[in-house]
């Protein structure tokens, strides 16, 4: 007998899947405690290395799996687990566990993973907590070769071609494994939007659904499922009224995405003539292939603190000028925007050691620009790779975390100082580069005005904005209802950002998710937004939008929606203005 079911989780990949579920039972591998004696201590040191080894080459053998046409984010999944493979924070450590505790090697490596996941759930930024992720999977790859016990992926050798993956978790290598199997979808228990699941299936173009509990204890293998990456629902043994339905969305689907194909090169100006620029934001120099691909006009945001992360030592001019050039070089005349490093409490570098210890909440402690102006030598070579890099192709500054005008004076004084470096050098230099803040908190925001004197360009990111006006974090369960893009609060602040921009005018973009999300297109161009920076993978429906718009028209809609902010729920007026 079967029953239908239906799980609704996050949607973490668009598109729609059909096909037979294969579920896995494979979980995290846990450890009891176990002391040892003294004179067993190299044994276990060396059960350690047997399974780090071991481990090593599992990863090596699906890396060499990968496709060459894989886009290369992929493989960095796999680089990354490599690595810290040989992490002295990681491997290091259980060896000394084991050494001076006598604790067995499956129980050295479990505590020293607790340890470094508890610092990732302490940090502030979405992506980086999540980045626990590749702790965790890192260790049960060891763990699984301690215990002697491969995971169901690796035992079973069966064709998953259409079939959705139903799992508790899948680490990076199993969900390459799987696609290169043949699987349709993946439906995880645990995960968020910027989880590694969520990640890997938006790369690999894999519908997928994450966060959709215990479902692995209510669906079977062989059951029929339907997988909605957009809204992020889980149907089991769906009626053939559904089924019709959903195999209707997948052939609309792909219509979608080869009618998309087809604005690649067409610019993006509307019904009424303006010209909108459409920018990428970049996480990774590789990303620049795929802003290229889908019609970018220049980068909007490249997050540099990727530098510093998962190392020892800090990135000096050289790397930060060579890993500049590679994305100049790689856009071939369209404009970077390098947003100088976000590090802090809530983003650490193992060089950096801990900046703010005592700190009680990291999201308001010492991060992005406080700390460069605090380490002005963490901050001056990366400022003088900038100023370099301009000299070779249209690149700008941008300060995260900016509060103040005193912060921006500050920054523009070490710039000043630099370029008189660079001249006595007989270095080659942009001179006229251009500095930008990011309106991110909401005394920016209330300050626009005053920094748009001071500055060449601002930029909003909507992200920390919304979560600091509204006081809530978009990743805790207990308060993330509260995250609203359209609250009255937010649509303020954002026009009053923008306007100040008109008024002196200094360029605003928008780099936050409000930019790629098409819910909010038209009323952002209705209150002035002329700027959008989003996700490579965004930018062909947003750009769909931007055609067939009128700005004028917009304007009216959006003072129309202003008017009646106070009286009537925002999403009721939203939905007005997209629907008129």
């Amino acid at each position: 007998m079967t029953i239908a079911f239906q799980g609704i989780g996050v949607a973490a990949s668009q598109s729609v899947a059909i096909g037979p579920a294969f579920v896995t039972g494979h979980g995290i591998h846990t450890a009891t405690q176990t002391l040892i004696d003294a004179d067993q201590v190299g044994d276990e040191l060396d059960r350690l290395n047997t399974a780090v080894a071991q481990a090593r080459r599992a990863l090596k053998a699906v890396r060499s799996q990968i496709p060459p046409s894989t886009p290369r984010n992929i493989a960095e999944f796999i680089d990354t687990h490599l690595l810290m493979l040989d992490d002295v924070a990681l491997i290091d450590e259980v060896r000394k566990i084991i050494r001076d505790q006598l604790f067995s090697a499956d129980w050295a490596l479990q505590l020293q993973r607790d340890t470094l996941v508890s610092v990732f759930d302490a940090m502030d930024d979405p992506y980086l907590r999540n980045r626990r992720d590749d702790v965790e999977h890192v260790v049960d790859q060891i763990m699984s070769f301690l215990h002697g016990a491969p995971t169901q992926l690796e035992a079973t050798g069966r064709d998953l071609e259409g079939c959705v993956v139903v799992a508790r978790d899948l680490m990076p290598a199993d969900a390459i494994t799987l696609r290169n199997r043949g699987a349709a979808a993946f439906v995880t228990e645990f995960g968020g939007p910027v989880s590694h699941t969520a990640i890997l299936a938006r790369s690999l173009s894999v519908p997928a659904v994450v966060g959709v509990h215990n479902i692995t204890r209510y669906i079977r293998s062989g059951e029929p499922l339907v997988v909605d990456g957009d809204t992020g629902t889980v149907l089991a043994n769906a009626d053939a009224q559904s089924l019709a339905y959903y195999r209707q969305r997948l052939g609309a689907i792909e219509a979608r995405r080869r009618h998309l194909r087809t604005l690649v090169d067409r610019p993006a100006i509307t019904r009424d003539g303006v010209t909108i620029n459409l920018l990428a934001n970049l996480d990774l120099p590789e990303d620049a292939q795929a802003a290229r691909f889908n019609g970018a006009v220049g980068v909007g945001l490249y997050r540099t603190e990727f530098l510093y992360m998962n190392r020892n030592d800090l990135p000096d001019e050289a790397e930060h000028l060579a890993t500049y050039l590679t994305i100049v070089h790689a856009l071939d005349g369209l404009p970077l925007t390098i947003r100088t490093l976000d590090l802090g409490v809530d983003k650490r570098s193992e060089a950096l050691g801990d900046p703010g210890a005592s700190c009680c909440n990291p999201a308001l402690g010492l991060r992005g620009i406080r700390l460069c102006l605090k380490e002005p030598m963490l901050f001056r070579p990366q400022l003088r790779a900038i100023l370099r890099a301009g000299a070779l192709g249209p690149v700008r500054a941008m300060l995260p975390m900016v509060t103040n005008l005193q912060e921006v004076a500050s920054v523009l004084a070490i710039i000043a100082e630099l370029k008189e470096e660079l001249t006595h050098e007989g270095l080659a230099f942009d001179p006229a580069l251009q500095v930008g803040a990011m309106v991110e908190v909401p005394a920016a925001a209330l300050a626009a005005r005053a920094l748009a004197k001071r500055v060449d360009f601002l930029s909003i990111g909507t992200n920390d904005l919304i979560q600091y006006t509204l006081a809530i974090d978009r990743l805790d369960d207990s308060v993330n209802y509260l995250f609203d893009p359209i609250h009255p609060a937010i649509l303020r602040l954002v026009r009053m950002t923008i306007e100040a921009g008109r008024a002196l005018a200094t360029p605003v973009a928008m780099c936050g998710e409000m930019a790629g999300d098409p819910r909010f297109t038209r009323l952002l161009l209705g209150l002035g937004l002329r700027r959008f920076s989003m996700q490579p993978g965004a930018l062909l429906g947003i750009k769909e939008i931007i055609l067939d718009a009128d700005t004028r028209e917009l304007e009216r809609r959006a003072t129309a929606l202003f008017a009646g902010l106070d009286e009537a729920e925002p999403a009721q007026l939203l939905d007005a203005l997209n629907a008129a």
